[in-house]
């Protein structure tokens, strides 16, 4: 058997010969550059299945778990925040007064008052498509555990870290779930003046809860006669972290309780919209498609206020305020509230904060046996309301796919271990 010897110029050359001769055994053979090159070349078509890879990916990592014992990240980067307070200390050091644009200074954003009415508006329309979706698709949710699975019967995956979870192998307890299951509520304080007098601990009970997404869109600029709010007409001015003018303090008015008023604050809150009041839906799939399109509506329109609107978030616990500053009760339970007496450790949030996206399994057959942990590598998952809506008949949004892993087929259970 010939043993084949090749020896090659050095392709870093600026000079290289049109045919090259090798050694093939005992006879020497010429060989055309011409093949060497094509050989070397890249295909054009890798680059185009990269890029479409890029904007539409196949796969992407399942959402990670927040551990408890840790306190959340910043969403600006620290180096950016100390660079912003340094700035700040040096203006405040030479008396200058603090630069500030609206709605930082009090005064309404005039662009984005219509977003504000359509997010209340798809706020409205995702609160009664839920609540009559769910007498189409089964909610269940964990007793011991937060974790909620929509189908027909609870899954099989052993992933409960609730109490007593040893005893039952880390299966869940499943009871008949309903619409805060599905859309968790985050309810913020309702200040008639963001500006004005903080919430202290001792005065929690003088201000009313409403969902936070509520509260966003009246400090936007929507108008309820159940929840005045203050429109300033002059900025306010500040001073480093100090306000050194934000007009006179005005007293709030006691809100106008009438039956309209109580009807418009049904459709706002999630609590009055239990399971069972609502009537079941005659055209299940289009109420599905008009679900899920006010999901992201009202998602698209909410990171718009934030990006303009000031909102805090613990950065231990769920709580959200807004307004310029967070406020002063002392009900923080979380990792290591002792040392800081209970008060919350605020931060700017993020879009999930306001909007908890609440992952769930996905099942790629509603109809079919219960999702089993041998196989959980092989499954998605999706928030729960557009998982809901996708069960009711809506399609999948292509932003979801990719977390969803539609384009993976389940294998048996025998299959799964030569599944790579």
């Amino acid at each position: 058997m010939a043993s084949f010897f090749f020896v090659l110029p050095d392709l870093r050359s600026s000079f290289l010969p049109r045919h090259l001769s090798l050694q093939v055994g005992s006879q020497p053979q010429r060989v055309g550059w011409k093949l060497t090159r094509t050989c070397c070349e890249y295909s054009p078509n890798t680059y185009r299945r990269q890029a479409k890879y890029e904007q539409q990916p196949q796969n992407v990592d399942l959402p990670e778990l927040q551990p408890k014992n840790k306190k959340k990240p910043f969403p600006v980067p620290i180096k950016k925040m100390l660079q912003d307070s340094r700035r700040d200390k040096r203006l405040a050091q030479m008396r200058i007064e603090k630069p500030l644009e609206a709605p930082k200074n009090g005064l309404l954003v005039p662009e984005l008052v219509p977003v504000a009415y359509d997010v209340l508006d798809n706020w409205k329309v995702l609160i009664r498509g839920l609540s009559q979706l769910l007498n189409v698709v089964t909610v269940y949710g964990c007793r011991k555990c937060p974790q909620v699975h929509v189908g027909l019967v609870g899954h099989q995956i052993q992933d409960c870290y609730g109490s007593g979870s040893q005893r039952r192998n880390s299966h869940h307890s499943w009871a008949r779930g309903s619409i805060n299951d599905v859309l968790i509520p985050i309810e913020s304080y309702h200040l008639f003046d963001p500006f004005g007098r903080r919430v202290k601990h001792e005065t929690r009970f003088d201000y009313d809860r409403i969902p936070a997404i509520v509260e966003l869109c009246i400090q936007a600029g929507i108008d309820l006669p159940q929840y005045p709010s203050r429109r300033r007409t002059s900025p306010v001015r500040m001073i480093g972290k100090k306000v050194i003018s934000r007009g006179e303090f005005v007293d709030e008015p006691k809100p106008h309780r009438s039956e309209d008023c109580v009807s418009l604050l049904a459709e706002l809150d999630t609590f009055s919209n239990q399971q069972g009041q609502s009537p079941s839906p005659s055209n299940g799939k289009e109420l599905a498609e008009r679900t899920l399109k006010a999901y992201l509506n009202v998602r698209r329109g909410v990171e718009q206020l934030m990006s303009k609107y000031t909102v805090k978030a613990c950065g231990y616990c769920s709580e959200v305020h807004v307004g310029p500053w967070g406020h002063n009760v002392k009900l923080c339970g979380a990792f290591k509230h002792q040392w800081r007496d209970g008060k919350h450790g605020w931060q700017d949030a993020v879009i999930d904060e306001v909007i908890p996206p609440n992952y769930v399994w996905h099942v790629p057959d509603p109809s079919g046996p219960p999702l089993r942990s041998s196989l959980r590598s092989f499954y998605g998952k999706a928030p729960a309301v557009v998982e809901l809506c996708v069960q009711a008949g809506a399609a999948i949004p292509d932003d979801y796919r990719p977390m969803m892993r539609t384009d993976i087929v389940i294998p048996d259970s025998d299959e799964a271990r030569w599944a790579a």
